[in-house]
């Protein structure tokens, strides 16, 4: 028989996400109305090992779902990678009458809930990243609004791009995923779209493609650059000294992870950790709550962990065809 829960502990991880919040204050809420305690814990897993663990209730979690960021701040903690101090952290759950743990991030935190699990701490994952990067689920929290975030800035260095008739280079997050550069290609109109996943930066066919549009008339050339690429400037300098046309960089940076989140990350986010806790309630450990195929759904962390993500073929080749 699965053991009763009673006290539910909430933390974020890892990068932080528009959203997460959302996440937090459903995970307070629902506990509490299902009559649990819950305690929230500052700063990740470093927050466990550093007993930074609080009581909460309906009202610390007040006018939170507008803002972007983590109210339980996160942290990386390489240490808990150890088991003396999975081991600890164990122990300083116990002591707050934590029996189950919800926590909020990427496949880092994952892992670390995998091991809180092991053992014996009731532990669900909810998928926190903007990277969209989490094979199990078609949705993250927080991927919305930074893409939302970096269409708005791109369409504002069309703008200035076209008045100076330049080559732009928009540089987004992404060191390994490239869903925030496709979309925002796609979404913006971008000339060319430079993604990690499909190794696409070919050095000798942008300049020809840039190029080929100027002697068609087009007056300026936006590309969308992944982070996992990188080596914006050095791309620039070379676009300008092999064609002559004034060549500049933005990159977007950490302005993609902030700001207030989108309706769609504030009820997928309100949804999962609600979710989170009803598998709590039910007994489950070692799960990851998702969305797919239109439905939310719980994966065990391992089978998660281990599924891989590629970019949508059908989506990418849209993207090629767009872009002629």
């Amino acid at each position: 028989m699965a053991k009763e829960i009673k006290t539910i502990g909430v933390l974020t991880s890892g990068g932080d996400a528009p959203g997460m919040n959302a996440a937090v204050r459903a995970v307070v809420r629902t506990a509490i109305s299902k009559g649990l305690k819950v305690k929230g814990i500052m700063r990740g897993y470093s927050g466990i090992l550093n007993n930074e663990i609080i009581d909460m209730d309906a009202r610390s979690v007040s006018n939170i779902i507008s803002r972007g960021g983590t109210i339980l701040f996160t942290a990386r903690c390489e240490e808990f990678k150890q088991p003396e101090y999975q081991d600890k952290a164990v122990e300083i759950c116990k002591s707050h009458g934590i029996d189950g743990l919800v926590v909020i991030g990427g496949d880092g935190s994952f892992r670390g809930a995998k091991d809180l699990a092991a053992k014996g701490i009731n532990t669900i994952g909810v998928p926190g990243t903007i990277d969209l990067d989490i094979a199990c689920t078609d949705y993250t929290i927080g991927f919305d609004t930074a893409v939302n975030t970096a269409v708005e800035a791109i369409d504002r260095i069309r703008d200035t791009s076209m008045s100076h008739e330049k080559v732009s280079i928009i540089e987004v997050m992404g060191r390994h995923a490239g869903y925030i550069a496709l979309w925002s290609g796609i979404a913006n109109g971008a000339e060319d779209i430079l993604l990690p996943e499909k190794h696409n930066y070919d050095p000798d066919k942008l300049v020809k493609h840039i190029v080929e549009n100027r002697r068609q008339g087009k007056k300026l050339h936006i590309i969308v650059n992944a982070e996992g690429i990188g080596h914006s400037e050095e791309m620039a300098k070379r676009i300008e000294e092999e064609t002559g046309i004034s060549t500049r960089v933005s990159i977007l940076g950490h302005i993609q992870r902030g700001g207030s989140p989108t309706a769609t990350d504030r009820v997928h986010a309100s949804v999962m950790g609600a979710f989170a806790v009803d598998l709590l309630c039910e007994g489950k450990s070692n799960r990851v709550v998702a969305y797919k195929d239109g439905k939310y759904v719980d994966f065990d962390i391992e089978e998660a962990l281990a599924m891989q993500k590629d970019l949508p073929e059908y989506v990418y080749q849209v993207s090629r065809y767009l872009t002629i």
